[in-house]
């Protein structure tokens, strides 16, 4: 009986095994190994065109304290994530509170505030952004209507570029709208009648009820928006091409500009990993914070 039982044991591992092969696969050769090279690339010399030389850290050295231009791009990015994740997220709360109701063909609306989370970040709508905020769009067009003459559009100025990429990714909010709507309908609703009967006005409600009862939610978006911040890139290319005077350069896409446009694949690659590290830092952060003031149920 007992060795049945091994036999049937061994069959079961032994098919399991089979089914995770195809992700291991693609973990290994998409992931994994990719990830290894271009950390061995980080140390190197090497411009795809040469066998890499080892350089030891002077890649590293050198983005800090030789690299102007890493510099401005850290900047911007930095810049970027400050502005347009706090925006997006109180902009997705505020449509999430909206829909949590009852109306006539809330499903289609619900649908037609995720579409810009699903196209936003494609070639083709920065384009049309582009279009929309250029010198002959309908901005500067609705701006001529009032008076407002100007030869430069808003994204040939470097003082509101970078504010014209931060609108399109507010724009974006539909997937932490999604994720702030679901989590709307989990919050009992015995705790709203109970402030009722207090009564307790909407303001209060929010803040006392719905604000700490969603704080893992506002975690969790506020964690995947950061990176997706940080990773911006189709924006900066596409639209404005970094400029102008580099005040829309993003970090990701100086790293292309670095790899694909000067060859400088070792440089490139350190880039990517003091990106993983930035990245690595804001998150443990946010989770060493999360005890002061985030709210879990169970928690007693």
């Amino acid at each position: 009986m007992k060795r049945k039982k091994t036999i049937f044991k061994k069959n079961d591992n032994l098919l399991g095994y089979m089914l995770l092969a195809p992700w291991l696969l693609g973990f290994l050769v998409m992931w994994f190994i990719p990830m290894m090279v271009s950390v061995y690339y980080s140390f190197t010399d090497f411009n795809m065109l040469k066998t890499p030389s080892f350089v030891g850290i002077s890649n590293y050295v050198r983005a800090f304290t030789k690299d102007d231009t890493f510099k401005q791009a850290l900047k911007v990015t930095f810049k970027y994530v400050l502005l347009v994740v706090p925006l997006r997220l109180a902009f997705a709360l505020f449509v999430a509170n909206l829909l949590n109701k009852k109306h006539i063909a809330l499903g289609l609306y619900r649908t037609l505030y995720y579409v810009p989370s699903i196209i936003g970040g494609s070639v083709a709508v920065s384009i049309v952004w582009k279009q929309v905020f250029g010198n002959s769009g309908v901005v500067m067009s609705l701006l001529s209507l009032f008076g407002y003459e100007q030869k430069t559009s808003l994204l040939g100025n470097p003082k509101t570029a970078l504010f014209i990429i931060v609108l399109m990714g507010v724009w974006q909010f539909g997937s932490s709208m999604l994720i702030f709507l679901s989590a709307l309908k989990q919050i009992p609703t015995s705790l709203y009648e109970a402030a009722h009967v207090d009564g307790a006005g909407k303001l209060k409600i929010f803040w006392k009820i719905t604000i700490p009862m969603l704080t893992p939610t506002i975690f969790f978006n506020l964690i995947l928006q950061i990176i997706n911040g940080f990773r911006m890139f189709t924006e900066s290319y596409v639209i404005t091409e970094g400029g102008p005077v580099n005040s829309t350069l993003s970090y990701v896409y100086y790293m292309y500009q670095r790899a694909f446009n000067y060859f400088d694949m070792g440089y490139s690659c350190a880039l990517a990993w003091i990106l993983v590290a930035i990245i690595a830092v804001f998150t443990v952060v946010l989770f060493q914070t999360q005890k002061f003031w985030v709210y879990y149920a169970g928690e007693e």
